[in-house]
């Protein structure tokens, strides 16, 4: 079962089958905005379904159609292909290669692994006249005991903790605290971070530079305090540094 974005050339309603390429979809439930959860009655193993038809799902801002190198391009050198679920890629984590990586594990540094499945959302403007108004949708996470156990010992050595983007961040946050000690945990989240939120894992953050208008911006607004971010914004576009997916990143400390 999956959710999906259906966009048909006639009005359509739950329990209908709709066939294209030699393939069935059962049409579940209609969830509204377009989305409806979805079952492929094909006996084809689904991922060879998606290799065959599906397309990258580059941002809306990218004025392209997706080509064979996004496969690899719009993509961390360190995810792990056995979790599909997002429909973009944390582009933060763009900026990691595999020599980076080991050159800072040479130097001590600890990396853990979580899965944040990125969701429609992350593109949905805020369009309330207050930011205390607006709501994110529900995405699925994980972190596991041991990321959660790595995470702890950190701490508990007096480490500071470092966020690769705004994913990492909103998965993290999620995590319960339990006497101090952070909870692995699997389940959707729906965290909004605004001005006036705590942090209770993260210490810094590397992200890139989002888009207007976003809950993305006023996330890293509330970790850095808006002043300095817009502050951080003008000096980035004075030095014509690129923003969005494929841009330049900051670093929050």
């Amino acid at each position: 079962v999956w959710y999906a974005f259906v966009n048909p050339s006639r009005r359509v309603k739950e329990g209908e089958e709709i066939q294209f390429g030699g393939l069935s979809l059962l049409l579940k439930t209609d969830v509204g905005g377009g989305k409806w959860i979805v079952r492929f009655q094909s006996k084809t193993q689904l991922d060879k379904i998606i290799s065959h038809y599906g397309h990258v799902p580059l941002p809306h801002y990218i004025k392209r159609d997706d080509k064979p190198s996004d496969l690899r391009r719009y993509q961390t050198v360190f995810a792990d292909a056995t979790k599909m679920g997002a429909v973009a890629a944390p582009t933060a984590g763009f900026h990691f290669t595999r020599p980076l990586l080991r050159s800072l594990q040479g130097r001590g540094v600890r990396f853990v692994e979580l899965t944040l499945h990125v969701g429609p959302g992350t593109y949905k403007p805020v369009k309330v006249n207050e930011i205390e108004d607006h709501t994110v949708d529900p995405e699925f996470a994980e972190l596991t005991p041991d990321s959660a156990d790595v995470l702890n010992r950190v701490r508990n050595e007096g480490r500071d903790i470092f966020a690769v983007g705004t994913t990492s961040v909103r998965t993290l946050e999620s995590a319960p605290i339990i006497d101090g000690v952070i909870m692995p945990f699997t389940g959707m989240v729906d965290l909004y971070i605004k001005p006036g939120f705590q942090f209770k894992v993260i210490d810094h953050l590397i992200t890139n530079f989002h888009l207007p208008k976003s809950s993305l911006l006023i996330l890293v607004s509330a970790l850095a305090g808006r002043e300095r971010i817009l502050d951080a914004y003008r000096e980035a576009i004075q030095q014509r540094l690129r923003f969005y997916s494929y841009g330049d990143a900051m670093l929050i400390i």
